[in-house]
């Protein structure tokens, strides 16, 4: 009986001790998972993926950055400068260029000049109306040609610089015409293309005039007085 007892007892210290062994080795084993190489690999393997992420994400933001600079850019770049505004009797100045007869043909030229500190654009015909030796209007009826009497007067887009000006010439009858209607024209009011105001300007001594009169397009400088 004591021997059975004691061999009991001896079995029950080897399994004790086979239990703790086994405690130990997988302690071992997990600080071995922890620090051995699997886990690094792992790690490596985590820590890489941000730094892709991270790369591949930089040349994309790159792209998108620089594709918004070139819209920025391309929002931002002034437009092309648009045409001059059109000449306007209020920055404009009428003065008489001189006029001449001939074969019972008669020539009144005049001028507009740019006062102002821009560009202007002139194109067309003015609109004319003789004046009596006290500013009252006169029976006048305009005839626009690009060819009269004194020879072509091409219609032109001119673009006038400040100080600079622009010329046209009306061709009235001397003679021809039946002296009925005719008078002489002392002054003439002059509506410039493309506007509504008027100015007005006096001709000394008077230009005979029977109503009808061309009038030529404006050209550049003085050049509708030949």
């Amino acid at each position: 009986m004591l021997v059975i007892i004691v061999a009991l007892a001896l079995a029950g210290c080897g399994s004790a001790a086979t239990s703790t062994t086994t405690n130990v080795q997988g302690a071992g084993a997990g600080s071995s998972a922890t620090t051995g190489t699997p886990p690094s690999a792992s790690t490596t393997t985590n820590a890489a993926t941000p730094t892709t992420a991270a790369t591949a994400t930089g040349p994309a933001t790159a792209t998108a950055t620089a594709t918004a600079t070139a819209t920025a850019t391309s929002t931002s770049t002034p437009p092309i400068a648009a045409a001059a505004g059109f000449c306007r009797a209020d920055h404009l100045a009428l003065r008489l260029l001189g006029q001449q007869g001939a074969t019972g043909h008669g020539e009144i030229a005049f001028a507009l000049r740019n006062t102002s500190g821009h560009t202007c654009r002139a194109i067309g015909y003015p609109g004319v109306l003789f004046l009596d030796q006290s500013g009252a209007a006169l029976p006048t009826i305009p005839t626009r040609t690009t060819q009269d009497f004194f020879g072509a007067a091409p219609l032109r887009t001119l673009d006038v610089a400040p100080g600079e000006s622009v010329s046209f010439r009306l061709g009235v009858t001397h003679g021809i015409a039946s002296s009925a209607g005719c008078t002489t024209a002392y002054g003439l009011q002059v509506i410039a293309p493309n506007d509504t105001a008027a100015l007005r300007v006096a001709i000394p001594g008077g230009a005979y005039e029977c109503r009808d009169v061309t009038v030529s397009p404006l050209q550049p400088g003085s050049s509708a007085y030949p």
